[in-house]
């Protein structure tokens, strides 16, 4: 493709509104154009690697045994109301309605309607195991798009389906979709972790996410360097040290403390470290206040908390609730004399003589003891890991980094194929479910994770996998040169065999062109110059920065 007939307004300024590396080089080596906020146009080069990365995703599927279909991304409700998924999903969901008044929702995923296609089709249990797949855009309702394709609002994913008889073939299903994944990252050159992970509004038994290491990723990864051990940190658990015997309890002793509503606060008014307070915080599960207790040093996870309680809807109590609950102001709630239930962390177990709020404000309590001054429903694993915990499977020191989710698969069980009547007739003649499992790839999220690791100060570094075009071919001569003439040649002579060539065939200086080859990243840039009359052409390795002087033919076979 010559750069003359290209759409390609690459930008030298800084875009003000991008953040992220990858936003900002697919901003400026015009990958993608913004739209709205959360939606983008994917411009030539874009869409080039977009395909690129489809078809290896799609190879690694064939390879793995999986059907390829399309469903719709306009559905109607129904299904989405008997999988209750209607109200999970909240407003993260698009809704609409057609001129009938019919609610229709955009897919955020398709486990329904795929669930309904099986149900649909299957008979008999011969017609099992069965892994069904597309690659089709996505929608959700995202409250904080940032980051460019990191976090949008459409997107395109691959999502896969597998229907299995037995618990042990779900197993079988989930481990093939398991090492597609990893084939396929592998092949991209990326450096990624597979980590627990937890179901949220997916359900089922079980899931694992594949992470790539970043700065400007959303999740934090909890991971132990001596071990396999990895996971999210709404899913990361630790180790549990050793207890000593927990201290004589002292007599409980109310406190003024004028303006101490923090924990940095409170410690200071007090003289006491953190890990002697215990945090009492109120939240609204499923329309009823509750509580969560737990050291003053920690911070609560509140999808383990979601999880514990069994609740569909979790959120932070505003504060006209925590003061009815408590008759005090905001920062002065505790667990004695508190009238509802109390969740406290496992760490809080048998430690006595803490200082908690006094349900008063301006009031805190010291020498609180669980048990004897107030009640808990039960002790567990409530709050988020942090570095240097011990790792629950060796003991050794946890290790924490910021990670860009680019897969997720899930063992979802029989939760969508019962709440759908998805049926067949077993050996002995039986009606039976099938079990199901969920395997999802964002792939256009994975052209920002390839670019976050593959770049340098001046541009994108793309690996020849799924570069949009392998060689930059840039000729260094006015319009009618022998250079010109020579580079015309050479692009033909490497688009005849086969050679994906972007040819720069602008009346630009050396420098503009340079600067572009550069910023857009292609493995290879060739050069035809001073030496073009000889027949020679320089090549230059993009990730290396190797130079080296190749006769033309030799070139056009180097890049064959």
């Amino acid at each position: 493709m010559k750069m003359s007939n290209m759409l390609l307004p690459t930008i030298r300024e800084l875009p003000s509104d991008a953040e992220a590396t990858s936003h900002i080089l697919m901003l400026r080596a015009a990958l993608i154009r913004q739209v709205s906020s959360g939606v983008y146009s994917f411009l030539p080069l874009g869409y080039r690697v977009l395909r690129k990365l489809e078809e290896i995703v799609r190879e690694e599927m064939d390879r793995a045994g999986a059907l390829e279909v399309h469903m719709p991304a306009l559905i109607e409700s129904d299904l989405y109301r008997q999988s209750g998924r209607w109200d999970i999903y909240g407003d993260d969901m698009f809704r609409l309605k057609d001129r009938s008044g019919r609610d229709f929702l955009l897919g955020p995923t398709h486990e329904e309607l795929f669930t309904d296609l099986v149900r649909w089709w299957l008979k008999s249990y011969k017609q099992l195991p069965i892994t069904l797949y597309q690659i089709q855009y996505k929608y959700r309702d995202e409250k904080r798009p940032r980051y460019g394709l990191i976090r949008c609002k459409e997107f395109l994913m691959k999502d896969a389906y597998s229907f299995d008889a037995t618990l042990e073939s779900l197993d079988e299903s989930y481990d093939k979709m398991k090492e597609a994944y990893y084939r396929t990252y592998e092949r991209l050159g990326l450096s990624f972790l597979c980590v627990d992970a937890d179901n949220g509004a997916m359900g089922g038994s079980g899931s694992q996410e594949f992470m790539v290491n970043s700065p400007i990723g959303e999740d934090d990864i909890v991971y132990c360097e001596s071990c396999r051990y990895a996971a999210n940190m709404e899913k990361a658990t630790y180790g549990k040290p050793a207890k000593s015997a927990p201290a004589e309890m002292l007599p409980l002793e109310r406190i003024p403390t004028p303006g101490a509503h923090t924990i940095a606060q409170i410690t200071e008014f007090l003289s006491c470290k953190p890990e002697d307070v215990a945090k009492t915080l109120v939240y609204i599960a499923d329309g009823k206040p509750v509580a969560a207790m737990l050291r003053g040093d920690r911070d609560l996870n509140e999808v383990k908390f979601k999880n514990h309680l069994g609740c569909v809807n979790l959120e932070m109590a505003p504060p006209e609730v925590v003061e009815q609950v408590t008759h005090a102001a905001v920062g002065f709630a505790g667990p004695v004399g508190l009238n509802i239930p109390i969740y406290a962390d496992i760490e809080l177990e048998g430690v006595n003589n803490l200082v908690v709020g006094g349900n008063e404000t301006d009031i805190h309590l010291r020498n609180c003891c669980i048990g004897r001054d107030c009640t808990v429903v039960d002790y567990s694993d409530l709050r988020c890991a942090v570095e240097g915990d011990m790792c629950p499977v060796c003991g050794k020191p946890l290790k924490l980094e910021r990670g860009i989710e680019i897969g997720h698969i899930f063992k979802l069980g029989k939760r969508y194929t019962e709440l759908l009547d998805c049926t067949y007739t077993d050996e002995q003649g039986k009606p039976a479910i099938p079990f199901m499992g969920c395997y999802g790839i964002g792939v256009s999220r994975v052209i920002a994770a390839v670019i976050e690791q593959n770049n340098d100060d001046a541009g994108i570094i793309w690996p020849e996998i799924c570069a949009p075009y392998k060689v930059y071919l840039a000729a260094l001569g006015r319009p009618g040169s022998a250079e010109m003439d020579a580079a015309e040649k050479l692009y033909n002579d490497l688009t005849a065999a086969g050679v994906e060539v972007l040819y720069d065939d602008r009346n630009e200086r050396a420098g503009v062109k340079f600067m572009d080859a550069d910023l857009i990243g292609l493995p290879w840039r060739v050069t035809v110059g001073r030496k073009a009359k000889d027949g020679i052409a320089e090549l230059k390795n993009r990730r290396t920065g190797e130079v080296e002087e190749l006769s033309f033919d030799a070139l056009v076979e180097r890049m064959k």
